[in-house]
């Protein structure tokens, strides 16, 4: 307990300060996404708040996630749209579908694209 009742919140500060712990919160946070195997959780109106102790950051989000689960979205390096989209004369857009349908797999969507 603290002598005399509360201590102003400047107070509070200049304490944290002495044992070498800062905090923060950040400005203009728009979104926060965190990403785990199976869910997907994201805060777009969230409150964020660093804290460093000791030279390590502790992140803290305030608000109300949107949670998501199932598939994670398939990721395709431009390098194998423009692959596909110059072996099979199409274009990136054609290229993309394509393998996106065939699970990100070059081959099987420039076979695809030019026996279709």
């Amino acid at each position: 307990m603290i002598p005399g009742g509360r201590m102003h919140p400047r107070q509070v500060k200049q304490m944290m300060k002495k044992l070498g712990i800062e905090s923060e919160d950040l400005e203009g946070v728009e979104e926060v996404i965190i990403k785990t195997s199976s869910k997907e959780y994201r805060f777009t109106d969230a409150e964020v708040t660093v804290t460093t102790i000791q030279g390590q950051q502790t992140f803290q989000i305030v608000g109300e996630p949107e949670i998501t689960e199932g598939e994670e979205e398939l990721s395709i390096p431009i390098e194998d749209i423009n692959l596909v989209a110059e072996k099979a004369n199409v274009s990136e857009e054609e290229a993309r579908k394509a393998l996106e349908e065939c699970d990100g797999e070059p081959a099987e969507a420039i076979i695809k694209l030019m026996s279709g």
